[in-house]
C-alpha cells in the first residue's frame, strides 16, 4: 500500500479510541521521540518542519499522525500541501457576505467536570486554533490563535464525509444518479454478484449495508487497517470479499471503507473528479472566500470520500451556512433535492444519532465533525452556524472534547439569550 494511503488513513478516523491516540510504538515511545524527530513549529524554518514530518511519516505509516507533537500537526493541518498529494477547488468571482456585529462571549460560562470557565478562558486554550459564531448572515465572534488566520485552511477529517454527502444531494439533483434508494450495483457494477447486492446508496450513506467490517483501529489486521484508504477496483475487490452479517438497513457498524466507495460512487456516477464537482455546485456558485484543497490518494488520483478538505474556518462556516439555505444560492437556485438536508440530518434507523454522514443532535440541531475537533454545528430553528478550527490533545474524548461541547452549546445559548 502506498505510503500517501496510510497517511490518508489515519487523517480520516473519526472513531479512534482515546487509550490507541496515546498508545507508544514498538520500545515504549511516541514515535515522534523514537524517530528522533519533534521539530517546534516555531523552529523559524518551515521546510525544515516539513522535512520533519515526511520523515516521522515515513518511520511508521501506519499510526504516525496520531503521534505527532501538537505543533507538528499544527503545522501539518494547516500546510497538507507540503507532504501530501491536493487537488485544488478554486474560488469563484463571487463571495457570499458575511456582515459583522462582533461582540464579547468572554463572561459567558460553560462548566466541565463539575468546574465553571469562561469563554475567554476556552478561547485561549491550546486546542483551540479558531472560533466563528454566525446568526443568519452577521458574524457576532471570529478569534484566531496565534500562528493561526483567516485565511489558515486547515484539515477537515471527517467533516468532508458530510460534504460528500451534499455532492450525492447535488448529483440527485442533476439527474447523475436516479434515487437514494438505487441499488449501489447501478453504478458500481462491479459489485454484482457480492455481498453489495441489495445494498443501496441509502444503505451506505447510513453505514448501515450489513456487510461485515472490522473498525478497530487497534488491530494490525483488522479491515480498517489493512483497507482503510482503498479507492478504485483495489477498493471494489477487497470488499467485494467479506460476507453480509446483516440485512442492509438494519444494523449501524462505522466502516470506513464504505465512505471511500460513496465517494467512489459519486464520482462513477458524475463522471468527474470530486474536487471539481465541489468547486462547480456549491464553492463557486454560494461564493466560497477562499481556494480549498483536498487531499488525494495519491498524485494526480482520487478524493478520499471520508476525508481531507482543507478550507478556512470562513468556509467552514459557509458549508453551514449552505446547509442552513438547505442547498439554495442566493438567487434561489437549490442545488440539492426538496427535503435532502432534513433527510441527511435526520436519525437512521439503525441509529438515531447518524443520519447521511451528519450527526443529528436530537434536538433539531446537527454537526459534520472530525478528529482531533473540527466542528460545524447548525442551529436551524435559531439560523445559528458555528465553526471550529481544533487542534486537539488527542484524536477523540478526553478533556479538550468536553471542553469544546461545553463551548459550543454556552456559544449558542448566548446568542440564543440575545
Amino acid at each position: 500500500m502506498r505510503l500517501i494511503k496510510r497517511v490518508v488513513l489515519l487523517l480520516m478516523l473519526p472513531w479512534m479510541a482515546t487509550a490507541w491516540a496515546w498508545q507508544a510504538a514498538p520500545g515504549g515511545a511516541p514515535l515522534a521521540e523514537q524517530s528522533g524527530v519533534g521539530l517546534p513549529l516555531n523552529a523559524g524554518n518551515e521546510q525544515a518542519v516539513a522535512a520533519d514530518l515526511k520523515h516521522i511519516l515515513a518511520e511508521d505509516g501506519t499510526g504516525s499522525v496520531l503521534f505527532l507533537t501538537q505543533d507538528q500537526r499544527e503545522y501539518a493541518f494547516a500546510n497538507v500541501r507540503s507532504y501530501s498529494p491536493t487537488r485544488q477547488v478554486s474560488k469563484g468571482a463571487l463571495t457570499y457576505p458575511l456582515r459583522r456585529d462582533e461582540r464579547s462571549f468572554d463572561e459567558v460560562r460553560y462548566e466541565v467536570d463539575g468546574a465553571r470557565f469562561r469563554i475567554a478562558e476556552y478561547l485561549s486554550r491550546t486546542a483551540t486554533r479558531g472560533v466563528i459564531v454566525i446568526r443568519d448572515d452577521t458574524v457576532l465572534l471570529e478569534h484566531y490563535a496565534p500562528g493561526h488566520s483567516a485565511d489558515t485552511r486547515w484539515m477537515s477529517f471527517s467533516v468532508s464525509k458530510s460534504i460528500t454527502s451534499l455532492l450525492i444531494g447535488a448529483a440527485i439533483k442533476d439527474g447523475y444518479i436516479s434515487d437514494v434508494n438505487d441499488p449501489v450495483t447501478d453504478y458500481l457494477p462491479q459489485l454484482r454478484s457480492t455481498p453489495y447486492d441489495g445494498t443501496t446508496i441509502h444503505d451506505l450513506l447510513q453505514m448501515s449495508s450489513g456487510v461485515e467490517w472490522n473498525e478497530d483501529y487497534t488491530d494490525p489486521a483488522s479491515d480498517v487497517a489493512r483497507a482503510g484508504t482503498l479507492n478504485g477496483i483495489a477498493l471494489i475487490n477487497y470488499l467485494g470479499q467479506k460476507q453480509r452479517l446483516h440485512p442492509p438497513g438494519s444494523h449501524y457498524n462505522y466502516n470506513t471503507g464504505e465512505t471511500n466507495l460513496v465517494g467512489q460512487l459519486l464520482r462513477a456516477a458524475i463522471g468527474n473528479n470530486a474536487s471539481t464537482y465541489l468547486q462547480r455546485k456549491i464553492w463557486q456558485p454560494f461564493g466560497m472566500e477562499s481556494d480549498a484543497w483536498w487531499v488525494l490518494d495519491q498524485p494526480d488520483g482520487a478524493e478520499t470520500g471520508g476525508c481531507c478538505l482543507n478550507a478556512t474556518l470562513r468556509d467552514y462556516a459557509r458549508i453551514g451556512l449552505f446547509a442552513l439555505a438547505e442547498g439554495r444560492l442566493a438567487d434561489g437556485t437549490s442545488v440539492l433535492p426538496e427535503g435532502w438536508i432534513a433527510s441527511s440530518t435526520a436519525p437512521s434507523a439503525a441509529n438515531s444519532g447518524y443520519g447521511y454522514l451528519w450527526w443529528p443532535q436530537g434536538d433539531g440541531t446537527y454537526l459534520a465533525r472530525g478528529i482531533f475537533l473540527q466542528r460545524i454545528f447548525v442551529d436551524p430553528a435559531h439560523r445559528i452556524v458555528i465553526a471550529m478550527h481544533n487542534n486537539a490533545l488527542q484524536a477523540t474524548g478526553g478533556e479538550d472534547d468536553r471542553h469544546v461541547a461545553a463551548a459550543l452549546q454556552a456559544l449558542r445559548n448566548a446568542v440564543i439569550g440575545d
